[in-house]
C-alpha cells in the first residue's frame, strides 16, 4: 500500500528529465522490479522467461527494459535492496499472500473457460519476488556496473536515509512511505511512460503547516504497511486531528480512538534500522556484452524479447559520453 492516502496530502509536480539528470537516484528495489515483473508477465509469453527447467525469470526482462531510462537521461541508479522484514509488517504481508492466492484461484477459473487476455491479467497479480529473482538481478546489475546496496531492513527506509545523507539526490519509489522515513525528494514514474514526478518533503510540511513528525502521526491514524488506521480517518481527518490535539497521542485520547501498537509505528518511521556501511562508486562500466549472454545464454531469456533494451543501453553510453560512465 506505501499510505496512498497520503497522496492527498503530498507535495507533487511534475518535472522534466533535464531537470533530474546528472543525479544519482536511490531506488527502491524491490518496489521498482515488482512492477517490472508484473508487467512483464502480464504482456509476455511465459515461454520467453522460462527456462528448459522451468524456472520464471521475467524479472530480467523487465530489468533490460527499465534500466535503459535511468541511462538515457544522465540518471546514475543505486538499487536498494529490502533487508529482514518487520514483524509489524506480518499483516500486510498475510494481507497480500491472500490477495495472490485469491488471484490464483481466478486465474485458474479464467483459464478453464479459455480467455486468456483475462488469465494473463491474474497471473500478473500472482508474481512474488522469489530468491531467484532476487539472487538473478543482483547478478545482472552486478554485470552493467550498476551499485546495490544491501538495506537492513526496509528499502525505502535506506533509499530515504541515502537522500538525507546526501548519497544520493533522491530517493526512487512508488510508494508515499519515502515521506514518512523522511526522503527531501524523491522520484516517482520511474516505471511509467512520460516524465518523472516529484514528491517533495519540505513543501508537504510547509503547505500544510505541520512537522515531519506530524506528518508520520497523520499517516498512523490513516494507516501504514505497519498498522491499521483508525476506521473512517481519511488523510484530512487525520491532519485535522492532529493539527487541533497537537500529537498523536493527544488525538488518541480526545478522540477516543485507538491505534495497535502505535509506539512501535511512530518509532519505526523515525528512526528505521539503516546503515552506512556501503561504498558507492559510481564511475559505471557496464559489461553489455557479459550481461546480454548472461540472460540469454545462461538463463535461456528469448534473445528478440531484450535486444532491444540492450541496444538502448549501449546508445545511450555513447550519447551521454562514455566518459561519464567508464
Amino acid at each position: 500500500m506505501g499510505n496512498a492516502d497520503l497522496r492527498q496530502l503530498a507535495a507533487l509536480s511534475d518535472v522534466s528529465w533535464d531537470e533530474v539528470a546528472d543525479s544519482v537516484v536511490a531506488v527502491d528495489a524491490h518496489n521498482w522490479l515488482y512492477r517490472y515483473l508484473t508487467t512483464t508477465v502480464k504482456w509476455t509469453s511465459d515461454d520467453v522467461y522460462t527456462t528448459a527447467a522451468g524456472e520464471e525469470v521475467a524479472n530480467l526482462v523487465g530489468v533490460v527494459q527499465g534500466l535503459p531510462k535511468f541511462f538515457e537521461h544522465d540518471l546514475t541508479p543505486v538499487f536498494v535492496f529490502d533487508g529482514g522484514v518487520t514483524d509489524l509488517k506480518d499483516d500486510e504481508v498475510a494481507e497480500r499472500r491472500e490477495r495472490r492466492e485469491r488471484a490464483e484461484e481466478r486465474r485458474a477459473e479464467a483459464e478453464a473457460r479459455g480467455d486468456a487476455v483475462e488469465a494473463a491479467r491474474l497471473d500478473a497479480r500472482t508474481q512474488r519476488l522469489t530468491d531467484v529473482i532476487l539472487e538473478t538481478t543482483r547478478e545482472l546489475l552486478a554485470l552493467l556496473d550498476v551499485p546495490v546496496v544491501e538495506a537492513p531492513a526496509e528499502g525505502e527506509a535506506q533509499a530515504a536515509h541515502m537522500a538525507r545523507r546526501g548519497d544520493a539526490d533522491y530517493a526512487g519509489s512508488e510508494d508515499y512511505d519515502t515521506l514518512l522515513f523522511g526522503a527531501p525528494l524523491t522520484l516517482r514514474q520511474l516505471t511509467s511512460k512520460g516524465t518523472p514526478e516529484l514528491m517533495d518533503l519540505d513543501t508537504t510540511l510547509d503547505r500544510h503547516g505541520i512537522t515531519w513528525e506530524a506528518l508520520i502521526d497523520v499517516a498512523i491514524l490513516c494507516g501504514t504497511d505497519f498498522n491499521p488506521g483508525v476506521d473512517g480517518v481519511g488523510p484530512k481527518t487525520a491532519l485535522r486531528a492532529i493539527r487541533d490535539h497537537g500529537d498523536l497521542w493527544a488525538a488518541l485520547d480526545a478522540e477516543g480512538w485507538r491505534v495497535e501498537n502505535a509506539d512501535r509505528v511512530r518509532a519505526l518511521f523515525r528512526n528505521p534500522p539503516v546503515t552506512d556501511d556501503y561504498d558507492l562508486d559510481l564511475d559505471l562500466d557496464p559489461d553489455v556484452a557479459a550481461a546480454r549472454e548472461y540472460v540469454t545464454e545462461e538463463w535461456e531469456v528469448d534473445a528478440d524479447e531484450v535486444e532491444r533494451g540492450f541496444d538502448r543501453i549501449e546508445e545511450s553510453l555513447v550519447q551521454t559520453g562514455l566518459d561519464r560512465w567508464t
